[in-house]
């Protein structure tokens, strides 16, 4: 006899949860049926804790948790469900059932305890904060207040989807640059810890006649080799420090700020930002959330603390009662193009369709900026590897052209 853990509906439809013993999966969801019960799930009580275990780990240290792609794909089913008619909690045990992610699981299955205890979506969504965040639970609430609840879907899983395509192409043109970096760094280390060594004893020979591009290169080699240890506890102290730092507000908020400054990345990294802010403040205004609760939404889910901090400031000044376009401007990180569209917007009362038109247009200047970043980082790239390969080649040739011009004049 086994132990399994078992879940199903009863007939009203209510979840329920339990244990029993039994020799196999079948003759505990017969017995579930002779009891009026429908399972859903059976597992065995060992397998069953060791998965709870390991879901509150990952959760804990922040490991599987559902990315972009993820809740476009959530939010595109709940669209789906909702228009299709199929009752909400039918709908969302279905996915429960169906989604591979764990974490994303066990919050599908909570809030299915916390609608059948009488909550509403919006509110058992909030209950896991660091799966749905603010502004995706504000345009539920929104929906459900409305009866518009499939709009609000539809809306999510477009924005979600746009955002998730601006992530993917900003990576994919950062990606190159890094990948050439590490390269050519790993290169480096090789010459120097195991291929230089090797002619040391034959440019020694030269005695004083070493050329300096020679010496360079085994003085590196000598100070690698005798001191690594020390080379890599300074990278790893030097790595904690930063670690430390950024982990306070004030250090992640100026490392923040320096990013947007970084030739070429920082002006891509802000044309995104913009494009994200611009656009989950068109769709959060369109759906009919609050002005100063979608500046809240947006402070919290812009990725940048220095940003974060403006739009926080931009959020008080409208909450002082001034006009959304003086607070953009006051707060510095809005270009007169975006400034001009929103006071046409806020004296036009489409607001909304002119933000939409802003995000679209830093779209595509991020689109026509990362086509750009890889002729832009090309030249720079060319001239390090040249000069590292220029350097390494005068430092092996020369001392072997002078060997050889030695032997040959029989000295």
């Amino acid at each position: 006899m086994t132990l399994y853990a078992y879940t199903g509906r009863a007939s009203g439809g209510k979840s329920v949860r339990g244990r029993m013993e039994a020799d196999s999966p079948d003759s505990v969801a017969a017995r579930l049926a002779q009891d009026g019960i429908t399972p859903v799930d059976i597992v065995s009580a060992a397998a069953a804790a060791a998965s709870s275990d390991v879901g509150a780990l990952m959760q804990r240290f922040g490991f599987g948790r559902p990315n972009t792609a993820d809740l476009v794909l959530l939010t595109r089913q709940l669209y789906t469900i909702t228009k299709s008619g199929i009752p909400l909690l039918r709908g969302l045990r279905g996915l429960a059932v169906s989604t591979h992610n764990l974490l994303l699981r066990h919050a599908l299955e909570d809030t299915i305890t916390n609608l059948e205890a009488g909550r509403d979506l919006a509110s058992s969504l909030a209950r896991h904060p660091k799966i749905f965040g603010q502004l995706y639970v504000g345009m539920v609430a929104v929906g459900e207040a409305t009866g518009t609840l499939e709009n609000s879907f539809i809306r999510l899983g477009q924005h979600l989807a746009q955002e998730q395509d601006m992530q993917d192409r900003v990576k994919s043109a950062l990606r190159y640059p890094a990948i050439v970096t590490l390269v050519i760094a790993a290169a480096v280390g090789v010459l120097t810890t195991f291929v230089i060594p090797k002619f040391a004893p034959l440019f020694r020979s030269l005695g004083n006649q070493i050329p300096w591009p020679t010496r360079v290169i085994m003085g590196v080699s000598e100070f690698a080799q005798h001191y690594w240890p020390a080379i890599a506890a300074a990278i790893v102290v030097l790595a904690l420090i930063a670690r430390k730092i950024l982990d306070t507000e004030r250090g992640r908020y100026a490392w923040h700020r320096l990013k947007l400054r970084i030739p070429v990345i920082g002006n891509l990294m802000h044309q995104a930002a913009l494009a994200r802010l611009t656009r989950t403040l068109s769709v959060s205004l369109g759906a009919g959330m609050p002005m100063l609760e979608t500046l809240s939404s947006i402070a919290r889910s812009v990725g940048n603390d220095y940003l974060a901090g403006r739009v926080a400031l931009l959020r008080e000044a409208v909450e002082r009662g001034e006009p959304l376009a003086r607070a953009a401007a006051a707060v510095g990180i809005f270009p007169p193009l975006v400034l001009q569209m929103i006071a046409v917007g806020e004296e036009t009362g489409e607001l909304p369709p002119l933000l939409e038109e802003v995000a679209g247009f830093y779209e595509r200047e991020v689109d026509y900026t990362v086509k750009g970043l890889s002729a832009a980082f090309e030249p720079v790239l060319l001239v390090c590897v040249g000069a590292m390969v220029l350097i390494l080649a005068l430092g092996v040739f020369l001392p072997m052209w002078d060997l050889i011009g030695k032997v040959g004049s029989g000295h």
